[in-house]
């Protein structure tokens, strides 16, 4: 054999042990398409940041000692955190739709859908079952939301009653 021969027989036999011995190309996984916040509007991220001081600001609200939240400015502190975060909630969900379709109304579904929200929506299920709240006590739309919230809720203690 020639040294041509012998040089073509070492690629062949070195490119076919490149095919066996190389690990198997994974498949890429499907990724959901992600979308710039910039095409809900030039705002968005200030909405973003929005969405974490009403988080904030209705966890703080939650929170409060169970004995303060039937009277007193500390009455009106844990209204006005729960309607903070339900006000915009609420009008976010409906509006989103509105204004940017089903894309809209995906994205605002996963924005409104972390472990905060769901903590949240728990515990203001748990204040309603109390007694400490009513989603008559909130306006502006924040009663609707509320009202979906705990739809499957019983009250079961006299909370603010006595």
């Amino acid at each position: 054999m020639n040294r041509l021969g012998l040089i073509l027989c070492a690629i062949v036999v070195w490119q076919i042990a490149a095919w066996a011995f190389a690990p198997a190309k994974q498949p890429e996984a499907p990724k959901a398409p992600q979308r710039d916040t910039r095409d809900f509007g030039p705002n968005e991220k200030y909405m973003v940041e929005g969405r974490e001081k009403q988080r904030e600001s209705a966890i703080r609200a939650l929170e409060m000692p169970w004995g303060s939240r039937c009277s007193g400015d500390d009455r009106k502190q844990f209204i006005s955190g729960l309607y903070e975060y339900y006000y915009h909630r609420n009008r976010q969900t409906e509006s989103y739709p509105e204004n940017f379709g089903k894309a809209g109304a995906d994205y605002i579904t996963a924005q409104w859908s972390t472990a905060d929200d769901r903590r949240i929506d728990r515990l203001t299920q748990d204040a309603y079952a109390k007694g400490y709240l009513k989603p008559s006590d909130l306006t502006g739309g924040a009663d609707k939301m509320v009202a979906k919230v705990v739809k499957n809720e019983r009250v079961t203690g006299k909370g603010c009653q006595g």
